[in-house]
């Protein structure tokens, strides 16, 4: 059978059938490639949780069924392949353009909603983005089974035959378009040349039908030419596109993460966020970085003995350096999911070469490991989230089992945020529940969002409390006691409440705790520019901000 296009004209190119199988094979690898693609682009502007992995797929997985069933009407109503090549081709052309405009949109609206939502702001600003960026052309692709499924099917008898046929090349592609961007395209060429690359393929599909009918060739070279375009201006730009490049050393991704490194006057720092943070920093000086790990410097100060210290979530080896500089008796270990990570401190950050650092998640090397240490510094944000399994009672007691007695944990909070209900509460509450109330204490960060919680591990109860080590501390006279009298942290005891939160492996909402800390350090940032929104207008903002 040949299946017919517009005015009834036969598309020989149908008659077999195989080009339809290709189209839904293409079609089901480019959605999923779209999908990751979309966490890829939004990561390094609204974090890489669960939460927005959650939008991402919820929206999309919207787009798809509702493009189900319009094509599935449209091609009931008009049963004419050219118009679903048609919609092929607008949405390998729109993800084409998804490199080169997608951070532009994001931008734009971030800073629409910036100014006016007060509440679930990465939440909102993300479905926003997804719903422009990704729900259209998804919608698009959404409309092709059901109608390849038309054109496919000869009669009733074959009918189920060929749902499944096509069903299997959807799902075959799907796998190619899950494990081909995360394990082979992403790491390789980034993200943007990924979206080019499955575009590519989409766009292959329509431009070579309508060539084969001799339709539709103006379409056809616009849509070549401005997938061209975009395939070469695409990397003149990277997701920091209004940072100076004079200061922008590396910008790239890994399997994990987007990764940023900035050479500046002072200091070199590791970015794996564009809006929120710095994860890593080198001084070119022998000045404090005035940042978490100067306050951390108390556990080893702390700490009954400082003999060995392991570092979980080791980025360039910041911790590791200030613990070579203060304290350099101390045999340091270090562990770091993201080799590019450990790579980029090799190449731009003073890392020292004889420090080991394990290519591995954090809890697992401690699941796997016998060691002891004295001090074991928990340092394994990413990006802006907690890992949910690095902040739960099993992985405290675990962390706890790892420590000498008298040794200390250190843990960076990230951000303060206190009160029922934050994320600081549940976690301080899970770590007293190992720990004990009494052994801990938190010093929050001078002028940075930073609070730092120290962990204690008493070897009995004749053993100096934490608060007698602080003082031992205190009336020291090394050079790393110096180092933290230099910070002046204000150690502060922590009190669990009579309805303690426990977050353990079953149920741990940090996802959740922690986009409400977030939401009150962008209303407090935000709070000027909102005033002069509501007073002067959308013209005051503009003159505020150029």
């Amino acid at each position: 059978m040949e299946v017919s296009g517009a005015e009834g004209v036969k598309r020989p190119i149908l008659a077999s059938k195989v080009f339809l199988y290709v189209t839904e094979f293409v079609s089901g690898m480019a959605v999923m490639a779209a999908e990751l693609g979309a966490q890829r682009l939004l990561a390094p502007y609204f974090s890489s949780s669960q939460i927005v992995w959650t939008i991402i797929i919820g929206t999309i997985m919207i787009a798809l069924a509702l493009g189900a069933v319009f094509g599935g009407r449209w091609a009931d109503r008009d049963p004419d392949p050219d118009r679903t090549y048609m919609r092929v081709l607008v949405a390998a052309v729109w993800i084409a353009l998804i490199p080169l405009v997608g951070k532009y949109i994001v931008m734009l609206v971030s800073g629409a909603l910036i100014v006016t939502v007060s509440t679930n702001f990465l939440t909102i600003a993300a479905f926003v983005c997804c719903m422009v960026i990704f729900v259209p052309p998804l919608f698009l692709l959404g409309t092709v089974t059901p109608a390849l499924n038309k054109f496919a099917t000869d009669s009733l008898e074959d009918n189920a035959s060929v749902v499944g046929r096509l069903s299997a090349c959807n799902t075959v592609g799907s796998i190619l378009g899950t494990f081909l961007p995360t394990f082979v395209t992403i790491p390789a060429v980034g993200t943007f040349v990924t979206f080019l690359v499955f575009s590519g393929l989409l766009l292959a599909l329509p431009v070579i039908y309508f060539l084969s009918a001799h339709v539709h060739r103006v379409a056809c070279a616009v849509s070549v030419v401005v997938f061209a375009a975009s395939a070469v201006c695409s990397p003149l730009t990277g997701f920091a596109f209004w940072m100076d490049k004079r200061t922008l050393a590396y910008e790239g991704e890994s399997m994990y993460n987007y990764l940023q490194v900035q050479d500046m006057p002072d200091r070199t720092i590791l970015s794996t966020n564009v809006l929120f943070g710095v994860q890593s920093v080198t001084m070119k000086s022998n000045e404090p970085t005035g940042m978490y790990y100067d306050v951390a410097l108390a556990a080893p100060a702390i700490a009954e003995h400082a003999d060995s210290a392991l570092i979980l979530g080791m980025g360039t080896g910041t911790y590791a350096r200030a613990l070579r500089k203060y304290s350099p008796g101390t045999t340091v270990t270090g562990v770091e999911i993201d080799s590019k990570i450990t790579q980029l401190a090799n190449t731009y950050f003073d890392e020292p070469a004889d420090i080991g650092v394990a290519t591995y998640d954090g809890r697992a090397w401690l699941a796997a490991s016998h060691e002891r240490f004295d001090v074991i510094m928990v340092d394994a944000y990413q990006d802006i989230t907690i890992p949910f399994q690095m902040s739960s009672k099993e992985f405290f007691a675990l962390v706890h089992e790892h420590l000498n007695d008298g040794g200390v944990m250190v843990v960076n909070m990230n951000m303060i945020s206190d009160g029922e209900g934050s994320i600081n509460e549940a976690l301080t509450d899970t770590i007293a529940s190992v720990f004990g109330e009494s052994n801990l204490v938190t010093a929050d960060v001078p002028h940075t969002t930073n609070r730092e919680l120290f962990a204690l591990k008493r070897g009995s109860a004749s053993s100096p409390s934490i608060r007698q080590r602080i003082a031992a501390m205190r009336a020291g006279n090394t050079a790393l006691d110096r180092a933290v009298d230099q910070v002046d942290p204000v150690f502060e005891p922590v009190h669990v409440g009579r309805r303690p939160v426990v977050l353990t492996d079953d149920k741990a909402p940090v996802e959740v705790l922690g986009m409400r800390a977030i939401d009150g350090i962008i209303a407090e940032q935000a709070g000027p520019y909102r005033q002069i929104l509501r007073d002067e207008g959308i013209g005051g903002l503009l003159r505020e901000v150029r």
